[in-house]
């Protein structure tokens, strides 16, 4: 979950702090030690093999040793594994179901799954990138040091950087979903870590999106030069983001560890993303000539500021759901409606009194806008398969083709 999992450390004792969340992610998986050599000697050169071996031993060594946080170390051995992960998924190959691949939990180190699957452990690796991806972008967020006023200070260059990556989280995350999980036998499905379900990997993709909007919103709120239907449009686009996050986790199963506290913290950016739309749409509304756009403009205020209380109670929940965390110190668009909404929902409403009084029957909270999304999660494709699986690499180095390996293991069989 963000960065949490640094704080707690890996085979020692360190003392117990609070972590301070801005980037939601549930808590990263790493790979678990398991016999390469074994379930593919003699099927593949060694050389092969040991890379596998090697790189594979080297992600969770590192992985272990660092907390996760030695990203740029780690994004390059995935990538590398990736490449020479690719052969075992070939059909060709015949490879696909030999390796009985091992993950567990980077915090407490306990083993979740153990499956038989080349498809399983090329998900699980690109879910890894994108976890790490996340866990770049809370880090941006969270400057190592700020002013004491409570509020957070970001530089844009920062917000921005944050935004890259979080949309290249998303890409990791749907690629995964549209071409990972497909290839993935219905049976395998149900023995995977919950954490990679379809509509979890979908929610954390979607909220990505929310949170780059949310980034992009308080970018637009510090601009001089961005209208405000340029701010109500990412507030509305904000909405959608956490809607369809809602949606694809709803039907989840969220017994697992973060389950719960990954559906609290969809709740409150979303009751904070319903307030901000509702504010920039009742401004939008309250420049109109005609008396029942004032009217629709207070109703808009007033839910904005009553979800505004709602959002600050949910974001309690998040705080105290299991693993503890801490909410960052207000900041960007956040920081900007928690002081305007309030103050312009009781001037407005002292203003329109009269109004609401005598108009009842038109006090009614009006639609917010729907919007096309402006951020799309990034491309992602495959690294290039290694070289080390052309059979003709392999014979000039007197290694039988793949599929000779093959017929000899069945003439064995026989023989026996």
């Amino acid at each position: 979950m963000g960065c949490t999992y640094s704080v707690y450390g890996v085979g020692r004792k360190k003392k117990l702090s609070i972590p301070e969340v801005v980037v939601f992610a549930p808590c990263m998986r790493i790979p678990a030690q398991c016999d390469l050599q074994r379930a593919l000697k003699g099927l593949i050169p060694r050389d092969v093999i040991n890379k596998l071996s090697c790189l594979r031993n080297r992600i969770a060594l590192v992985a272990d040793d660092t907390g996760g946080s030695a990203i740029t170390e780690l994004r390059q051995a995935l990538e590398e594994y990736l490449s020479i992960l690719i052969g075992l998924t070939k059909k060709e190959h015949g490879l696909e179901n030999l390796v009985e691949f091992k993950w567990k939990n980077l915090v407490d180190g306990r083993q979740e799954t153990s499956v038989a699957n080349a498809w399983f452990e090329l998900l699980s690796v690109v879910h890894m990138m994108a976890l790490l991806t996340l866990c770049e972008a809370d880090t941006i967020m969270i400057p190592k040091d700020y002013s004491g006023s409570g509020f957070r200070v970001v530089s844009t260059d920062c917000k921005r950087d944050a935004v890259d990556l979080l949309l290249k989280a998303a890409g990791y995350l749907e690629f995964c979903v549209r071409n990972v999980l497909c290839c993935v036998p219905p049976e395998i499905k149900k023995s995977m870590s919950k954490d990679l379900q379809d509509g979890v990997l979908e929610a954390i993709s979607i909220q990505a999106l929310g949170q780059g909007t949310e980034i992009q919103l308080g970018l637009a709120i510090e601009s001089q030069k961005a209208t405000l239907s340029v701010k109500r449009r990412l507030a509305c686009e904000l909405l959608i983001c956490y809607s369809q996050a809602y949606q694809c986790i709803s039907g989840c199963d969220l017994s697992h560890g973060y389950g719960k506290k990954h559906m609290w913290f969809i709740k409150w950016k979303f009751l904070e993303a319903k307030a901000a739309a509702y504010y920039y749409h009742g401004l939008v509304l309250d420049k109109g000539s005609e008396p029942t756009c004032q009217i629709s403009a207070v109703c808009c205020f007033l839910a904005a500021q009553e979800l505004l209380v709602e959002s600050k109670k949910a974001c309690i929940s998040f705080c105290l759901a299991t693993p503890v965390t801490r909410a960052p110190p207000l900041w960007g668009a956040m920081k900007h409606l928690h002081q305007k909404i309030p103050e312009v929902a009781s001037r407005k409403s002292q203003m329109y009194g009269y109004l609401l009084e005598q108009e009842k029957a038109l006090q009614s909270l009006p639609e917010i806008p729907d919007f096309q999304l402006s951020l799309r999660p990034d491309d992602y494709e495959l690294p290039a398969i290694d070289p080390a699986w052309d059979s003709g690499n392999w014979e000039k180095q007197g290694q039988q083709p793949l599929k000779d390996h093959l017929n000899d293991s069945e003439d064995e069989i026989e023989t026996e």
